[in-house]
This record gives C-alpha cells, sequence and structure tokens, in this order.
C-alpha cells in the first residue's frame, strides 16, 4: 500500500499481520495502525463516521466491495470523490495507493491531535 502525499510505502503479509481490532481484517485502517501511519478513525472503524475517509488513487480492484453501510456514511464525509472509501472497510487484496485527504493531514498536523487515540504529534524530545 502506498499513502500519498508522503509516498509511504507498506509492504505486508496479511497472513502474519496482527489485527489492530480496528476495523476491518486487513482494512486500510488496519493496516496503517499495524505499522505506525495515522489514519483518523473516530469511531474505533465501526463505519459510524468518516474521519478514515481515504480517496483510492490506483488499485480499485484490489478493494472489496463497497456494502450499503460505507456508501450511506461516505455520503457524509467531506471533500467526497468517485473514488472515496472508508478506510475501516475497505479490506485490500492487492497494491493499493491512496491519499488522505487534505482536511484531516491539515488538522493532525497542526497539532489536531487523535480524536481517538490522544495527541497525535509527540511532543519534541529534549
Amino acid at each position: 500500500m502506498t499513502i500519498l502525499p508522503e509516498n509511504r510505502v507498506i509492504e505486508f503479509d496479511p497472513a502474519a499481520m496482527p489485527y489492530s481490532e480496528h476495523g476491518k481484517r486487513g482494512s486500510i485502517l488496519d493496516v496503517c495502525l499495524n505499522h505506525g501511519a495515522h489514519l483518523e478513525h473516530a469511531c474505533g472503524g465501526s463505519c459510524a463516521c468518516t474521519t478514515c475517509h481515504v480517496i483510492v488513487k490506483a488499485g480499485e480492484e484490489h478493494l472489496s466491495e463497497m456494502d450499503d453501510d460505507e456508501a450511506d456514511r461516505l455520503d457524509m464525509a467531506p471533500g467526497l470523490t468517485l473514488h472515496s472509501r472508508l478506510g475501516c472497510q475497505a479490506v485490500m487484496s492487492g497494491d493499493v495507493t491512496v491519499e488522505i485527504p487534505g482536511w484531516n493531514r491539515n488538522y493532525v498536523s497542526e497539532g489536531g491531535g487523535s480524536m481517538n487515540l490522544g495527541g497525535a504529534i509527540p511532543p519534541p524530545k529534549a
């Protein structure tokens, strides 16, 4: 999986990866949490919010089909596109490139912290 705009590449073996208990097993959110990549998930990955909204730039054919609950929830996502998915629901079966929308990146990078996990930006080391 590649995460934009950082161009961070995460290589993983789905069979060997522990389940993070957030989102569906093998979802974009699950992979991010298991590899230290921040993807906001205020509802804990239960498809009850849109904070894990991502835009799929490549590899849509390697994602699980979108179900009605995800489609209904996505209708409320800011910056919705034809290639939007919820990271907690989209399960990967191959290479995927996703972009984390700017509103979400900006919130965290400006010290907004994580709605689910507390402060997202660690304090500077002395």
